[in-house]
This record gives structure tokens, sequence and C-alpha cells, in this order.
């Protein structure tokens, strides 16, 4: 059920070094999914959690951790990037191709990684979720809001994820010339209490994003599954991550 709560959002700007202004606006919490949980798992308030829905290019972590388990050389490189590389492109810019070249390369091709990546989950005593590819651009790559507690759970045990979803700007030389690729959660940067963060967004699944944040009231997950858009997600995200 859609519910529209007001709430103080904080604008923060710096002034001879010292925070001001805050100002209050309307957070409507679109999600069809949702939840909060504190640092050990427990669910402190959420909506629908045990729904499975899809879950767009949060399967990257996923993807990113099968690739990392399989202990690759992470410097070897696959044009135009190294593997390392490719790994930051898919969890900072969300680039399909990089997934998908990723496990293309995988010991095996795309059909072993996919199948490392549903073994990956079923280690972990996950049931509902599922994929059958890398990059979460299918419909069919599920879970659910409480399975993906465990899924950013794990995923905070890889260093690579961690600096990932700290990192605000991926930039990467290519002959002479740099590019440079932004973070799909764009207040990465802003802050600086992200421990795992990751959107995803395709039509079926809504704007979509798991966070492992450490707040001023502890540690918290935050789940949001089939938020309204991408420009919906990350308030609504804030907003849950409040909740006692």
């Amino acid at each position: 059920m859609r519910r529209i709560i007001s709430i103080l959002v904080f604008l923060t700007f710096l002034h001879n070094g010292q925070a001001i202004a805050t100002t209050t606006k309307p957070v409507s919490i679109t999600a069809k999914s949702w939840l909060v949980a504190d640092g050990k798992g427990n669910i402190l308030d959420g909506e629908n959690t045990k729904q499975q829905r899809s879950i767009a290019s949060i399967t990257k972590l996923i993807t990113a951790m099968v690739v990392l388990d399989a202990k690759q050389d992470l410097d070897e490189y696959i044009k135009p990037y190294t593997r390392r590389e490719m790994i930051q492109l898919a969890l900072v810019k969300s680039d399909n191709k990089s997934s998908l070249d990723l496990c293309k390369h995988y010991p095996g091709g795309s059909s072993s990684c996919v199948k490392a990546m549903n073994d990956k989950v079923r280690s972990l005593g996950l049931t509902k979720t599922h994929f059958v590819e890398s990059s979460g651009l299918s419909v069919m790559n599920v879970s659910t809001a409480e399975e993906l507690i465990t899924i950013v759970t794990e995923a905070a045990k890889y260093p690579e994820i961690i600096i990932a979803s700290r990192t605000s700007a991926v930039k990467i030389k290519i002959r002479k010339k740099w590019f440079v690729f932004h973070n799909t959660n764009p207040i990465i940067g802003k802050r600086h209490d992200f421990v795992v963060s990751k959107t995803g967004f395709i039509n079926a699944s809504g704007g979509c994003i798991v966070i492992m944040m450490d707040t001023e009231i502890g540690r918290r997950i935050v789940v949001v599954l089939g938020s309204k858009n991408t420009h919906t997600r990350i308030p609504e995200a804030e907003f849950i991550a409040t909740k006692e």
C-alpha cells in the first residue's frame, strides 16, 4: 500500500566548516516491497518482504561475487578493459555489457557462470532467488526483500564490492583518453557511510536499490523493490533507513 509520509530531508551545505539549512518535503513510498533490517539481519519494518520480484541490476552483486570466488586474474585484459575494471563498471555504472562479458569469460563460459550464481544463492539457503543471466536485464532474475538481506550481507565480505559501493565515479584510460563513468546512486560521494550499494531498474522491476549503511542509530540494511522510478527509489531508501 502506498503511503505518504512527511519527513525532514536534510540538505546540507558547508559554510566555514559548519552544516547549515534543512528543509521539509513529503516523501511518497511507492515501493511494492521494502524493508529495513539491523546489522544482524533482523527486520525492523517492511511491507511485502516475502514477495518474489524482478530485481534488475541488483543481480550484478551476485555476478561480481562468483567472478571473485573463481579467483581469476583481475588484471587480465579483456578488451577494452581489465577484469577488475569490468567489475567496477558493472557495480558502479551498472554496465550490462561488462556484466555479460564477465560471465562470458568465466571458467566454462556464460552457462557455467549463471549456474555458479544460482549455486551461490542456494549455498546461502535462499530458495526464492533465481537467475537466468548475469546483467539483470531479464525479468526472470528474481528474489525477495528478505532474501536480499542475505545477499547484501554476503556482498559486504568482498573488499572489491565495498570499494565499488563507495566509488562515485570510475576513471579509466583507454589508449590516451580518459573516460569517466558515474555511479548510478548519485548520493555516493556525498556521504561516507555506505558499505554496500547497488541500484537496479527495468520496466518489470521498477526502481530498486539495496544498501548497507552505517547510521547514527546503527548499521542498517535497506531494500527497496518496485519503486515508481529511478528518481523515487533513493529518497525512499533514505527515509526507510531511519526507521527503528
